[in-house]
């Protein structure tokens, strides 16, 4: 393959549209997964990097990938693929750590690029802790890259993204959240309003579209790790390191709100270590892709739901507690068995250890499950290798990441 082909090849991975709030052709999805999938495997010589995840091999085989940072926003797959963040804005770097004004930041901080309306690529000047004084109010088409630096938000409120779109988060630790509230808080330039109790949550997306979390390292925050209700859709959550939590991930409000009927989620190629007890995710009436995730860990159950959601759980890997009475990886909250049969939960190609079962539902091969795909899951005997880099990667300017 020569150099100009090569670019070719790329820009053929771009975004279809960044217009509509929700994925409309499910199929279309998968069909641009799977010949991505099938790329990176074929390129695996060439590259002579690629590890079959086809995240990691759309750019991180590039080893001038600090040069162009921006060209992650290309290598983004399933139902948050046209999250292209930043993209088409400039460089923002975060040059003060300390100074965290919820009303009234100041240029240099992280508050002082999320805000701002236009497109923004956000980076790191150096290795920083940020402790949050109210949460952080994204505005639409922002990147927070942790890139090149070792970034930690923690210790306060940490990250909402409330009726905004377009949104990238790549490379951040974050944990030990805290509730914010009762206290003006600022989300453009030109409005901050009264901001309620929070929930303590790692990332909160309410009413939010076309997000993609990747490559982070979430533990301990007082409620949720990453939660998305009210209507959010068109969701990615990828190549994520899970610890150290109770309720990990909340994909839907209630059972009596149907705002979230529409919602689309992907969680793919995450590992959920050590720690962890319940919610890997825990769905509400949407449509849920669990596709080639480890579970190495849980103390209650791994994957649950209420208000008949379609769950379609492909090529993941499940290694059961010990603990025989805990050996079951999906749980149906406040619904009796007559009621949950009917609801489209299915296990396709999983890896079942120490004793570890899926209790399937509803029908096996209904239309409902090509709303709940959006990629081509890879064999389950190779979620290690493809999830053996979750988490924030560490990676160094000047040095391949």
């Amino acid at each position: 393959m020569t150099l100009p082909i090569f670019f070719i090849f790329l820009a053929l991975l771009a975004p279809f549209s960044t217009l509509s709030s929700q994925v409309q052709d499910p199929n279309l999805v998968v069909e641009h997964v799977h010949r991505k999938l099938n790329e990176s495997k074929r390129n695996l010589g060439f590259f002579s990097y690629g590890t079959g995840n086809p995240i990691d091999d759309c750019w991180r085989c590039d080893k001038s990938w600090e040069k162009n940072l921006q060209r992650l926003a290309d290598c983004a797959i399933g139902f948050g693929k046209h999250a292209i963040g930043g993209r088409d804005g400039k460089i923002y770097v975060v040059t003060d750590s300390k100074n965290d004004d919820p009303v009234n930041p100041k240029p240099g901080t992280l508050r002082y690029g999320v805000i701002q309306n236009e497109p923004l690529w956000i980076i790191f000047a150096h290795d920083m802790t940020i402790k949050l004084k109210e949460e952080l109010m994204m505005n639409s088409f922002k990147t927070i890259d942790g890139r090149g630096a070792d970034v930690h938000i923690a210790g306060g409120p940490c990250i909402t993204i409330q009726y905004v779109t377009n949104i990238i988060i790549h490379g951040i630790n974050i944990h030990d959240c805290k509730q914010g509230g009762n206290a003006d808080v600022r989300d453009s330039p030109d409005h901050y309003g009264w901001r309620t109790i929070s929930d303590g949550d790692g990332i909160s997306i309410f009413g939010g579209s076309h997000v993609w979390v990747d490559h982070c390292s979430l533990a301990n925050c007082h409620d949720g790790l990453i939660d998305a209700i009210h209507g959010s859709t068109a969701i990615t959550i990828s190549n994520n390191y899970m610890t150290h939590h109770d309720k990990v991930m909340l994909l839907g409000h209630s059972d009596t709100l149907t705002q979230d009927n529409n919602m689309q989620v992907t969680i793919a190629f995450n590992h959920f270590g050590e720690g962890l007890v319940q919610r890997m995710p825990r769905c509400r009436h949407g449509y849920f892709h669990v596709v080639n995730n480890d579970y190495t860990h849980w103390e209650m159950y791994a994957i649950g739901g209420s208000a008949s959601p379609t769950i379609n759980s492909q090529g993941n890997r499940f290694l059961a507690p010990n603990n025989h009475e805990n050996k079951e990886v999906t749980k149906r909250e406040e619904a009796e068995e007559d009621e949950w049969k009917s609801w489209n939960w299915r296990s396709d190609g999983d890896l079942m250890l120490n004793g570890a079962y899926f209790v399937a539902s509803g029908a096996g091969a209904s239309k409902s499950y090509a709303r709940a795909s959006s990629l081509s899951a890879r064999p389950s005997t190779i979620v290690g290798s493809i999830t053996a880099n979750a988490g924030v990667l560490g990676c160094r300017r000047g040095s391949r990441c």
